[in-house]
């Protein structure tokens, strides 16, 4: 089953085109990875898909309905967003923001539903958010936050979900955390398209790669054979080295050091004052 189409999706800001011609297709159920250099239109894609800007050219269509005939909070039951510096209520719980994800399924008529209290309870077992459950979401480190928002998502209840750089500025060990927790989602049968910078953790957990560079799809396909040398050095202007990891044999992409030039050596200029020492005669 296609749950998400794109065709001839093109943007611009004003002058400056940021996307062009961009087609692909995304089944139920598996985990996409979208890889590039910056400014290659990787998080404008991810706002395009969720109507936070608006379409120019293309179509757009999720599970076989345009996306221009969605109202935003029909779009919300479809498609959850998750940019890449949400912002967040001050003083509000880990339970209240996670109960949050189910509010594009209420209206004036219906408010909190069994429904709703099963999903919010299978997000908070899913992203293990027990432990800081009555805790303000403004004291969490890194990772534990970024498993607040994702427990949002998942109680959302969607079969697309996106996620744009959920795993910036945190350290491996977080890192680590927050892919195992998405891989989870992705393995209920979501799909979950994931802007990512490091291309080794992509490899590992995508089970496919979407590489962009200057608005257009570069490579598209399985993650461990879309990165290679070849594209690597070429997107990213540089040389790397690619091994494969103990164990999986996932890739590990390791830049070379570029040797240090010797400095040049320069002749004194002609016209370069010297002190003269006077000598003693005596000698």
């Amino acid at each position: 089953m296609t749950v998400l189409q794109v065709r001839n999706l093109h943007f611009a800001y004003q002058d400056k085109v940021v996307l062009e011609d961009l087609s692909f297709s995304l089944p139920k159920g598996r985990l996409i990875g979208i890889v590039g250099p910056n400014g290659s239109g990787k998080s404008t894609l991810l706002k395009l898909l969720a109507r936070q800007l608006p379409l120019q050219r293309g179509d757009v269509e999720i599970k076989g309905e345009p996306l221009t005939r969605f109202t935003l909070k029909r779009l919300a039951r479809q498609l959850a967003f998750l940019p890449q510096r949400p912002v967040m209520a001050e003083g509000i719980r880990v339970e209240q923001l996670v109960q949050y994800g189910r509010h594009p399924h209420q209206g004036w008529f219906n408010q909190w539903s069994d429904e709703d209290a099963v999903q919010v309870a299978r997000a908070r077992t899913a992203m293990q958010l027990d432990a800081i459950w009555q805790q303000q979401a403004s004291s969490l480190s890194g990772g534990q936050a970024q498993r607040a928002w994702l427990g949002m998502i998942l109680a959302q209840n969607t079969d697309l979900i996106l996620l744009d750089e959920p795993t910036s500025a945190l350290d491996i060990g977080h890192q680590a955390e927050v892919m195992e927790a998405v891989h989870r989602i992705a393995a209920e049968g979501r799909t979950v398209l994931i802007v990512i910078h490091d291309l080794g953790i992509a490899a590992r957990y995508c089970d496919e790669l979407i590489a962009l560079a200057d608005g257009r799809i570069q490579a598209m396909g399985p993650a461990r054979q879309v990165i290679t040398k070849e594209l690597v050095d070429r997107l990213y202007q540089t040389e790397v080295d690619i091994l494969p990891a103990p164990g999986d044999g996932a890739p590990v992409i390791v830049p070379r050091r570029r040797p240090l030039k010797p400095p040049a050596c320069t002749a004194p200029k002609a016209n370069a004052h010297h002190e003269l020492v006077p000598q003693d005669e005596s000698l």
